[in-house]
């Protein structure tokens, strides 16, 4: 049975446009652009833009999300740039891996405590000996010194909070980092929550 949640994201996703636009999160990017290409897992892929992207770099890429609109869209998407992903429709909530993956993505899953606590021990979890896990959310900071995204502080991330639930893995960068907005009234700054950490080999 869809939740509520789940459809206010098959609605948004069901547009004319892409939500998020069809190029990888810009840290996304500058963080993975030097790995060798691997297995993968994006967990909240929404319409696939990091999925597709890290499938076009070599990646063997597993997509989760539970809009199946979103889904829909990411792999007509993915078909049109000729990459292969393999899909699931899965709520990250319930969602167990089944396998371990040299990278493991989760970008913008803004949730309460404790399932955003859950979310982040799965996706430790299933970051293979070597292998690195990335996150990246809106951080409780933008409400006071930002612009934009959510505006329920119980959804917004800090670093203290994120590092807390990452079990024996070495965390590598923690910080908070900047993100230039597009708005009509100018350029505004974003402030987001940037961690990346590795299993040792």
């Amino acid at each position: 049975m869809a939740t509520a949640g789940q459809d206010a994201w098959d609605e948004r996703y069901s547009g004319p446009e892409l939500v998020w636009g069809s190029g990888p999160n810009r840290f996304v990017a500058e963080e993975t652009a030097g790995l060798p290409a691997g297995k993968a897992i994006d967990l909240g892929t929404g319409e696939g833009r990091n999925a597709i992207w890290l499938a076009e770099r070599g990646w063997q890429v597993t997509a989760v999300d539970f809009s199946a609109v979103g889904l829909d869209r990411a792999a007509r998407l993915a078909a049109e740039r000729g990459v292969n992903v393999r899909w699931v429709h899965g709520d990250l909530l319930d969602y167990q891996p089944d396998d371990t993956y040299d990278l493991v993505l989760v970008v913008y899953i803004q949730l309460a405590p404790a399932s955003l606590g859950q979310l982040l021990r799965t996706a430790a979890a299933a970051v293979a000996p070597g292998g690195v896990l990335f996150v990246i959310g809106h951080d409780r900071d933008n409400l006071s010194r930002g612009h934009g995204g959510p505006q329920d502080p119980e959804v917004l991330y800090t670093t203290t909070a994120v590092t807390a639930e990452l079990g024996d893995l070495t965390i590598s960068r923690a910080e908070q980092v900047s993100r230039v907005v597009q708005t009509p009234e100018g350029e505004r700054t974003a402030i987001d929550t940037l961690v990346r950490a590795e299993r040792p080999r």
